[in-house]
């Protein structure tokens, strides 16, 4: 099929965010440090900015729109109240094969942010793939997909990146390791966005429960054996099944992105 690019989102809505608190750790085998880039971000006062969401079953681009523009609102005031610039990240939806600046984007490689140009990329078929063949059909695990990719630009201009890229660079862990916890972080920051809707009655009956089995379906442990019939933990790159829904299940209870330090409990 021939791409077609259909839409690229810049969104910045007001809406309502958690604490963010300050983390530190210190990693063993070098001197190379972690500093929470969230630690000037004051939370709003509770239940604001709240907005209507598309009823399920209307357009899916609306949907995807309006997910989009709510994920980015809540992330631009945190960082408007620090003082500090946030740039949204351009959502890139098409259907059929693309490329971006880092590869291939299509339904195999599933949506993914590009580092290189800052850009989410997202072919609608992946969400037919995550509902008929990993069975995890819904508005909400497609919020979650989002969310989750949302978070790594979030991770990318906090200086999340580039401080994996140190510890890489000074041997303070494995390159696997570092991905995994940068992964799972971005499941913790996806909760929190979904504590949001919780906090603004936005979400519904069965809402989490589709964003649980979205993230349990992607973990590494579930695709490996699906595509192979092993599991190798020493080659994962994003966390198990098991790891994926403890963040995304923690972002949410917590509402607060300074209890997303998996870099501690994961390096």
């Amino acid at each position: 099929m021939t791409r077609r690019v259909k839409v690229a989102w810049p969104a910045v809505l007001a809406v309502a965010l958690a604490a963010l608190v300050a983390v530190s750790l210190w990693f063993t085998l070098t001197a190379a440090r972690y500093d929470d880039p969230f630690r000037d971000i004051e939370p709003p006062p509770s239940g604001s900015g709240q907005t209507a969401a598309p009823e399920q079953g209307e357009d899916l681009e609306r949907f995807l729109r309006f997910v989009v523009t709510d994920i980015q609102s809540l992330w631009a005031q945190a960082f408007e109240r620090a003082g500090r610039p946030y740039v949204p990240a351009q959502v890139v939806v098409f259907v059929g094969p693309a490329r971006s600046p880092c590869g291939p984007a299509d339904a195999r490689t599933g949506p993914y942010y590009c580092l290189l140009d800052r850009r989410i990329y997202l072919d609608l078929q992946f969400f037919e793939v995550l509902a008929e063949v990993f069975r995890a059909p819904g508005d909400f695990a497609q919020a979650y997909v989002l969310a989750h990719e949302v978070g790594h630009h979030v991770q990318n201009l906090a200086g999340v990146f580039a401080q994996a890229q140190e510890f890489i660079r000074e041997g303070a862990a494995p390159p696997n390791r570092v991905s995994i916890a940068q992964e799972l972080q971005a499941d913790c920051l996806a909760g929190v966005w979904a504590h949001s809707t919780y906090d603004r009655g936005l979400l519904e009956r069965g809402d989490l429960a589709e964003a649980l089995r979205a993230a349990a379906v992607v973990g590494d442990d579930r695709i490996q054996k699906r595509s192979t019939g092993r599991v190798n933990p020493e080659t994962w790159t994003h966390g198990s099944a098991e790891q994926r829904r403890e963040w995304l299940t923690r972002g949410f209870t917590e509402g607060d992105p300074g209890a997303c330090d998996t870099f501690s409990r994961i390096l």
